[in-house]
């Protein structure tokens, strides 16, 4: 094809996804003007926030609680599952737990962070310290101190990757 039929694909102006001002998952908050004579951290931020560099408390609060929701309706839908075909429970068991895997997959889409790729690999922290609590909790299963360890270091990676200050 030549450029002059491809160059309507992929201009700026007709597509809202190249635009970020136009793609609402795309648009960035801006910074505040830095007063001369202020060190940054002594600098106001709009309606006393925290600016969008680092995600205030209650926002950090939000995301940690939507994380424990996912992993108690994810880990708890895969176990359901496994109870219905491995403990032979039966299809009422198997139902619940595609019932629970499906809201799981609805709550992850309510965490604030816009980047689906992010969300995912924090989760995966979440999931491997929540599926080794659930086995202490249902299944009777005595972790040792290299799954703790471990645990802990998906959990440090989860907040690295989720609550680190970005400059944007």
């Amino acid at each position: 094809m030549s450029e002059r039929y491809l160059s309507p694909l992929i201009s700026k102006e007709r597509h809202p996804a190249r635009r970020p001002e136009l793609h609402p998952a795309r648009r960035r908050e801006r910074h505040p003007v830095r007063r001369p004579g202020r060190h940054r951290r002594e600098q106001r931020r709009p309606e006393g926030g925290p600016g969008p560099c680092h995600p205030g408390p209650m926002l950090v609060a939000r995301s940690v609680l939507l994380f424990v929701l996912a992993a108690l309706f994810e880990i708890g839908g895969a176990w359901l599952v496994w109870q219905g075909v491995r403990e032979h429970r039966g299809w009422v068991w198997i139902g619940a737990g595609v019932v629970a895997l499906g809201i799981y997959g609805f709550v992850a889409t309510l965490q604030p962070d816009a980047e689906f790729g992010r969300i995912l690999a924090a989760y995966g922290g979440v999931f491997v310290a929540g599926s080794i609590a659930w086995g202490m909790v249902a299944d009777g299963y005595r972790p040792d101190r290299w799954d703790v360890t471990g645990a802990l270091i998906c959990l440090a990676g989860m907040a690295v990757i989720m609550y680190a200050p970005r400059g944007r």
